[in-house]
């Protein structure tokens, strides 16, 4: 399916389904195998027993849906024409899928609440090594079956988590939730030669696209449609591709997006992009979504977004 779709739409990158449900799935299966991963979540916090089993079923097998992707990874390594890319959420958006309340908990740590002083912030700082645990274990797995590049979601890296005031104030909660997780991924993926493809398609201030660009320095930064990407050139290093972002969340709907006016949107990040200086990589804000009824909407726009002329 992976070189079907990179055959279809003439592209040398092999990209796997978007699927983020697959981390907290495999680190609750180990952790709580008798539960469903769907209704586990902590609202206090993880005990040292859970951290210490986690470590030590790091090396477990996956479940049947991620040993299908590293198969098929390990299948496109071995063409040379494409390029073979793994897929993660990131450690704060496993974060926030952990915790019960991760907004109230985050909002906590950001005002310099201590895990001592709050059970809320000692759930989140333990949640977030969990969370640090299962993204490495499931990126180092695909780049053992041959990934050249790990695109890394971050979709709650975004105001409706992070207060832009808290970290205007000098709050350490972007730091300590976002970059250094972040920048311990890149240099899991440095160390065996591999690219990071950052993705946030949530809504982002100046200051944090800056530090994601600047700090992480991905190989490609990806960001949502709420972004001009016009704009944002001024804010990422030139060696970091900037990919994106037309508002595919919305293909699914002609009422909300008609094809015109996809092809309208189109011509404008081509020729807005043309004029910052700066080559991109048109694509999706996120990744397609999948609607069964919508099916052949959905492929037409894309079809459009890929054949439009600016």
């Amino acid at each position: 399916m992976v070189l079907a779709a990179a055959a279809r739409y003439q592209t040398p990158l092999a990209i796997p389904l978007m699927d983020l449900r697959l981390e907290k799935a495999d680190l609750l299966a180990r952790l709580r195998p008798a539960a469903p991963p769907e209704d586990l979540t902590f609202d206090e916090p993880p005990g040292a027993d859970d951290l210490e089993l986690a470590r030590d079923t790091a090396d477990a097998p996956f479940a049947p849906r991620q040993r299908a992707q590293l198969d098929a990874i390990d299948r496109v390594a071995a063409r040379p024409d494409v390029l073979p890319l793994g897929m993660a959420i990131g450690p704060f958006s496993l974060l926030t899928r952990l915790l019960r309340d991760p907004i109230s908990a985050v909002a906590l740590a950001g005002g310099g609440v201590s895990a001592e002083e709050e059970p809320l912030v000692a759930a989140a700082e333990r949640c977030l090594e969990l969370a640090r645990g299962a993204v490495r274990r499931w990126t180092c797995a695909q780049l053992a079956a041959g990934a050249a590049a790990v695109v890394v979601c971050e979709p709650a890296v975004s105001t409706s988590y992070l207060s832009p005031l808290q970290i205007a104030d000098g709050s350490s909660v972007f730091d300590r939730f976002v970059i250094e997780p972040l920048l311990e991924v890149k240099r899991s993926l440095e160390v065996r030669g591999a690219l990071l493809f950052l993705h946030d398609c949530g809504e982002l201030t100046e200051a944090m696209v800056a530090a994601l660009a600047s700090r992480i320095r991905p190989a490609v930064l990806s960001l949502g449609s709420s972004r001009r990407l016009w704009e944002d050139a001024g804010l990422v290093p030139a060696d970091v591709v900037l990919y994106g972002n037309l508002p595919t969340r919305h293909f699914h709907l002609d009422v909300t997006l008609p094809i015109e006016r996809l092809r309208a949107l189109t011509r404008e990040l081509v020729v807005r992009m043309r004029e910052a200086g700066r080559p991109f990589i048109l694509g999706s804000e996120c990744d397609v979504l999948h609607v069964p009824d919508a099916a052949e909407t959905i492929r037409r726009k894309v079809d459009a977004m890929l054949a439009e002329e600016a």
